[in-house]
């Protein structure tokens, strides 16, 4: 009997339980372990953010998916990782034996220095699988503001997940607070937005943002939080009474305490077959990976990725050659604006409009809903 160890509830890893349901391994025994029976879904967070969805509709059943695969689910997050002994220890103690292993675990941030007594308060993006903790504790703290109080909302990384969901939390904070002022201002290490996208994508964001009343600051990294503030990395004060951190992606901190290959960030090197270097039965899928040449940080590499890592796990189990997996060359953003307005970017083209947040809204639900119950037989 085989032992195959799923390590993190990722997008990747929707896709290899689905297929070891369809299509089970009679001498291959699957366990999956991580720190939550329900994952949410990248793509979606941004509506929750803006208040047009519920939590629960942004998760996928990870539990249930186990249950359809004949697999084992552990509700305890892996901390350390032996490739020698092929051993993997959790949170709660419990000590895995694997055969086969696999890492879809994602990424979290490298969280600012904080200096002072009187500091803005911090939401920071990542990990994603504890976010709704802090959302909520903020806006506990969000509703006993005074009436007529002023507030300035910074965020911090000119990306698209940074854009979208600074646009999305100053949606669901005035519509929580009307009477409350709420400035926005986005601070954008590069000296343009989505510096993956085209010209037009960019020149759509830049409006997006000039409408939902948002500042942009240009070449300006944000290093510390302070006294009343965020100072910046030539040392300039920037005043903030709430600081949305969406920069600074890095692997977790316990895989740098395994023998597994890293980046300078902390991302696990993998072949193009997924297959972690000098580790042909250890394979790591989504955010967590580092590629040759670098892929941007985006979730829809990860449910690329999905198919090709089921495939090539059942191969490595039954000792067979591993195929590579070839990254798209462009990929189609969608990108939600606040207001139920959303842009879609692929290479240099861009639209917005309501109808591209409804398509959006389609699309996430679609996948969500391939791997909630009921399912598909």
């Amino acid at each position: 009997m085989q032992h195959l160890l799923l390590i993190g509830a990722g997008h990747a890893h929707a896709f290899v339980l689905e297929a070891f349901a369809k299509q089970p391994e009679a001498e291959l025994a699957i366990t999956v372990v991580s720190d939550s029976p329900l994952a949410a879904y990248s793509g979606s967070v941004p509506a929750w953010l803006a208040g047009e969805c519920t939590l629960r509709e942004t998760q996928i059943d990870v539990a249930a998916l186990c249950q359809r695969a004949g697999a084992r689910f552990i509700d305890s997050p892996a901390v350390t990782l032996d490739t020698s002994a092929r051993q993997v220890t959790l949170a709660n103690g419990d000590v895995l034996h694997f055969d086969v292993a696999s890492l879809n675990v994602g990424s979290t941030l490298t969280l600012p220095e904080q200096h002072g007594q009187h500091l803005p308060q911090l939401l920071a993006m990542r990990p994603l699988s504890s976010l709704h903790y802090r959302w909520q504790a903020l806006r506990d703290d969000v509703e006993q503001l005074p009436p007529g109080a002023s507030q300035r909302v910074v965020g911090v990384g000119g990306g698209a997940a940074g854009c979208e969901t600074l646009m999305s939390v100053m949606e669901q904070l005035r519509h929580q607070r009307p009477d409350v002022s709420w400035q926005g201002h986005l601070l954008s290490a590069s000296p343009k937005l989505l510096p993956e996208a085209g010209r037009l994508p960019r020149w759509l964001m830049q409006r997006a943002l000039a409408k939902t009343g948002i500042r942009i600051h240009s070449r300006v990294r944000g290093e510390a939080l302070v006294d009343g503030g965020v100072v910046t990395h030539e040392g300039k004060h920037i005043e903030a009474d709430i600081v949305l951190w969406a920069t600074g992606a890095v692997g977790h901190r316990w895989l740098s305490d395994t023998r597994l290959p890293l980046d300078t960030q902390g991302f696990i090197q993998v072949e193009k077959t997924l297959a972690v270097v000098g580790h042909p039965t250890i394979l790591a899928a989504g955010d967590c990976t580092a590629f040759d040449p670098p892929l941007p940080n985006a979730g829809v590499y990860a449910v690329r990725m999905g198919s090709r890592l089921a495939g090539n796990l059942r191969a490595a189990c039954r000792g067979e050659t591993l195929s590579a997996w070839q990254p798209p060359k462009r990929v189609l953003a969608l990108i939600g604006t606040g207001g139920g307005r959303a842009i879609a970017s692929r290479g240099a083209m861009g639209v917005s409009g309501r109808w591209v947040w409804h398509w959006k809204k389609r699309i996430d639900a679609r996948f969500i809903g391939r791997f909630n119950p009921p399912f598909e037989d």
